[in-house]
């Protein structure tokens, strides 16, 4: 007899029965339908294959990151300013997957398909449903792609390491990584939703207008 068993004293049976481990695509035909009638068809195995990882692993290390915060790490075992945010290795994990089931960048991976970011728009959709902590830099990382193609010379730079399926946890600069995910500033404490009341300014560090470093003094 196990220890369990020798402090059972009733079955419970008015209670749901735990959902993992499952299949998040299979289990989902609504969304199959969608994504056939939206033109992502071509996209169903990719999906198919994601579909267990989001109700196995992903759903067990969603528990894990979100027991475990993260921590800010100012300074070095020296003194030395460091200013490290450290998370947990299943934060990563988290991340990893996203970025290579292609929360981030599947659709311009995969620009010249048609129906790309509905496929895209699908594979959030179960990725979300296990972590929604990572999604944020993800989406913003997705978004952030259109935005920097309005300046050629910093698409020419950055766009290979967005769009990348790699995932690079390393404290690094950016232009060192194998991938890279974006974050965007676009709140303020006394504007909140209402961007234009933002008074934070961006001066160009060069001597041109279009300088592509820019200096910003406000508040986030």
């Amino acid at each position: 007899m196990s220890i369990a068993d020798q402090f059972l004293t009733h079955t419970v049976e008015n209670t749901a029965l735990s959902l993992a481990p499952y299949d998040a695509w299979e289990s989902d035909p609504p969304l199959q339908e969608a994504l056939a009638r939206e033109g992502g068809a071509w996209g169903t195995n990719e999906l198919a294959r994601i579909g267990p990882i989001v109700g196995g692993e992903l759903w067990a290390l969603s528990f894990a990151a979100n027991e475990n915060p993260p921590k800010l790490r100012p300074y070095d075992a020296r003194g030395n300013r460091i200013d490290l945010v450290e998370f947990h290795p299943s934060y990563h994990r988290a991340l990893e997957l996203g970025i290579e089931h292609g929360v981030s960048g599947f659709p311009w991976r995969n620009a010249d398909r048609t129906g790309a970011h509905v496929v895209r728009a699908a594979i959030t959709y179960l990725h979300n449903q296990a972590e929604q902590g990572v999604c944020c830099p993800l989406t913003m990382t997705y978004a952030s792609v259109p935005a920097l193609r309005h300046q050629p010379s910093l698409a020419e730079s950055w766009l290979p390491r967005i769009m990348s399926s790699e995932y690079d946890p390393r404290f690094i600069p950016a232009w060192e990584k194998k991938g890279n995910t974006i974050g965007m500033g676009m709140t303020e404490k006394q504007g909140g939703s209402d961007v234009r009341a933002n008074t934070t300014r961006a001066q160009p560090t060069g001597k041109r207008g279009g300088s592509e470093l820019y200096e910003l003094v406000g508040h986030k």
